[in-house]
């Protein structure tokens, strides 16, 4: 056997992966929800897992119930479906003369928004801590707590030299995540 074996997965990276993976279908599958026994069936998990996923989901407050669903015979299914304002995720984006802040529930739907000007030549700490305003400034106006943060710098396609051509922060690398800056 030969080639490099690919990263190794411990239990609870694999936990987060299945929860994500039910978290998504839950997504997916909008108000009317999904049955544990189709989420199994969907998952490849066993429905001791997707119980036990589910419990947690609920006792996070990330799925709730949306009803029983017909039965074949026996206890009806009850269906899950996600709770999208459990949880809400900011996304930045730096243009070449604005900055953009977006606030989006699980579900991926904006709650909120905000653009201020962008200065193209500031410094990384200068820039970080545009950002970091924008985004204590949309939590305070959304009244939002608990969110994680992205952030996504556009940039143009260099088909010749075949990759990107940077974009506005294409000079903002390593910089604090949430340290130095007094982050979100």
């Amino acid at each position: 056997m030969s080639g490099a074996a690919g990263p190794g997965a411990n239990l609870s990276a694999l936990r987060s992966h299945n929860a994500a993976l039910v978290l998504r279908l839950l997504r997916d599958a909008g108000e009317d929800g999904v049955s544990r026994l189709e989420l199994a069936g969907r998952t490849g998990l066993t429905p001791q897992a997707v119980s036990k996923i589910t419990a947690r989901l609920r006792a996070e407050g990330l799925a709730a119930e949306a009803g029983q669903r017909a039965s074949t015979g026996g206890k009806p299914p009850t269906a899950l479906r996600l709770v999208p304002g459990a949880r809400h995720a900011i996304g930045l984006h730096l243009d070449r003369d604005e900055l953009t802040a977006v606030l989006v529930d699980l579900a991926g739907t904006p709650v909120a928004a905000r653009t201020a000007p962008f200065d193209f030549g500031a410094a990384a700490d200068e820039a970080m801590a545009a950002a970091t305003a924008e985004v204590r400034a949309l939590l305070a106006d959304a009244g939002a707590g608990g969110t994680e943060s992205g952030v996504a710098a556009g940039g143009g396609n260099d088909g010749a030299a075949g990759g990107g051509t940077g974009g506005p922060a294409g000079g903002v690398t390593g910089g604090p995540a949430g340290g130095g800056t007094g982050g979100p």
